[in-house]
């Protein structure tokens, strides 16, 4: 079976491809942003934003103003912040929805099967995380016009 198939299968935890789409979108207004805008952008509901954006302003990536007029800013410029960050700043999001039937099994045979998957979920998960520690917005930002550069030749992509 082949990895794309395996995570079809799995509860799929989006909040970093949402927060990774919205913080890309804000960039380009030069004003705050709504929860209703960035919803809008995101085909999702203001209340999913105003969650998640509520987790970064914790960590100081994003900043709101209430009000007429307010909404969400970005604090950081984008080569200044990692996937990881974001990873970390949604909580730790699980990475992997695959786990074992049972945590402490008395079966000899299944904690064996337990320790050959911990050992491999542990490795995945350190290179996914390394991974996304070296990736910055910016990177994401520059792949996106690189696409709508092609778009404009004659491709298909557009941001």
């Amino acid at each position: 079976m082949q990895i794309r198939n395996i995570v079809s299968y799995m509860k799929k935890d989006s909040r970093l491809s949402t927060v990774l789409h919205i913080l890309l979108h804000m960039h380009f207004h030069a004003e705050p942003v709504t929860s209703g805008q960035l919803a809008q952008c995101a085909g999702t509901n203001p209340v999913v934003i105003r969650r998640i954006m509520g987790l970064l302003r914790e960590q100081q990536l994003v900043s709101s103003i209430a009000g007429p007029g307010g909404g969400w800013s970005l604090t950081q410029k984008l080569d200044d912040i990692t996937l990881r960050q974001l990873h970390d700043a949604l909580g730790e999001p699980a990475i992997f929805a695959i786990g074992n039937r049972n945590e402490q099994p008395e079966c000899l045979i299944e904690q064996a099967v337990n320790a050959a998957l911990y050992d491999a979920f542990v490795e995945a998960e350190a290179l996914l995380l390394a991974h996304f520690g070296r990736i910055r917005l910016g990177d994401l930002l520059a792949d996106a016009e690189n696409r709508n550069l092609k778009r404009a030749l004659g491709g298909k992509n557009e941001i």
